[in-house]
This record gives C-alpha cells, structure tokens and sequence, in this order.
C-alpha cells in the first residue's frame, strides 16, 4: 500500500514530504505496457505530481505537471488532486534506447532536454495557474527543483528514484521534495545543515528495496 506523509521541523523551518510510490507506479506499468525506461520517466513524473498534489490547500484542487522534452518519450503527464492521488501517460509507452554509461536507465534520453515543464493548477478561480521553467536534464527530479526556485521561489530539494525489475515489473518506487519556509531562506546554517544530511542519505531506492517504511 503506498504511503505519502508531511512532517515539519520542530522549529518551523523546514518541511519535508516523503512517498511510497510502488503501488502507484507499478499500476502505472500495468495499465500502460510502459517499457523500463518510460516506466522510470512516467513513474518519477507520477511520483513529483503525487507529492506537489498534496500541497494543494483546497479539496477540490488540482494539479497537472507535463514534461515535454522533444525526447522519444514523447509528452508525459501526470494529474494529482489534493489528496496525492495520481494518474498519468506518456504518449509513447515503449522506448528502447542504450543504459547510461554507469549501467541506469537513461530517463534524460527518453524524455529529453529540449523542451518545458509545466505546472498547471487547477484552484477553482476562473483561470488556472500556469508555471513553466525550461528543462534542465530530463531526469524529472533536477527539473521540478528548478520549477520550485523558479516559478515559485521557494528553495527545494526533490529527489525521485525507482528500481525495474528484468521483467518489467517495478521492483520499488518513491521520492521527496524538502523545502525550506520563509523564516528559514538566507540562513545558511539551516541550508549548510541540510544540504550535509542530504550528502549522507542513501538514495530512496536503496532505502525502499531493504524493506524500510517511509516514515523511518
């Protein structure tokens, strides 16, 4: 069952959202025949719009994010409402392109690097919100860091990984995004502090495949 939890600094600085996402991207998979590496790209993007669909304040708001990088890939979009539930495609499921040089899969390939993210939010006004930044690398996490610093101007870390079994299926899936509050921006010992412990993490996929909940 996939697990998405929010949790806040005790001194109000830092907030911090962290997923499960297994159960998401594997249906993810099953629905749309994805090849591995449109499974890790369509995954990530799923993960991303699951966590910022939870930021949403009001019931009945939604959030698209669409990643359009010129790569084979084609577009991929994810749709999140404000509870984090999340569907999503890519217009072309089956891409078979080389592993990078270090033997991963080569998300940035597959979406490519000439293109836009967009964020779209849907909060009942009469016109949606809509923010967009060029695309950084195609790897999807770098990209909805830059998002946030940009468009929203709120410093962020995202960090998004997923491991595809040889047979296709998703081994295990998952993400953050930390963000620092306003009383926290320009104190460069709380962005110094974190930035060490983020050095020290193991990545997500690691943690995730040796059994540990979301919320250790």
């Amino acid at each position: 069952m996939g697990k998405l939890i929010r949790c806040i600094t005790s001194d109000g600085l830092v907030v911090a959202y962290g997923i499960d996402s297994t159960d998401i991207v594997s249906a993810a998979e099953g629905y749309h025949k994805t090849s591995a590496v449109v499974t890790a790209a369509l995954g990530r993007l799923l993960t991303a719009a699951s966590i910022m669909g939870s930021m949403l304040k009001g019931e009945k708001d939604t959030l698209t994010v669409k990643i359009d990088g010129g790569g084979p890939a084609g577009s991929i979009v994810a749709v999140s409402d404000s509870l984090g539930f999340v569907k999503g495609y890519a217009v072309n499921p089956v891409v078979e392109i080389p592993l990078k040089e270090n033997g991963k899969l080569d998300v940035g390939g597959a979406v490519g690097k000439n293109g836009t993210l967009y964020v779209i939010k849907d909060l009942g006004l009469k016109e949606p919100y809509n923010g967009f930044v060029p695309i950084l690398t195609g790897e999807i996490a770098e990209d909805i860091t830059e998002y946030f610093a940009i468009s929203e101007q709120i410093p962020t870390v995202c960090s998004l990984g997923m491991l595809v079994n040889p047979d296709l299926t998703v081994n295990c899936a998952g993400g953050y995004i930390i963000q620092l509050l306003p009383a926290a921006v320009g104190d460069e010992g709380i962005i110094s502090k974190l930035e060490e412990n983020i050095r020290r993490m193991k990545p997500i996929t690691e943690l995730l495949s040796a059994g540990l909940d979301i919320e250790v």
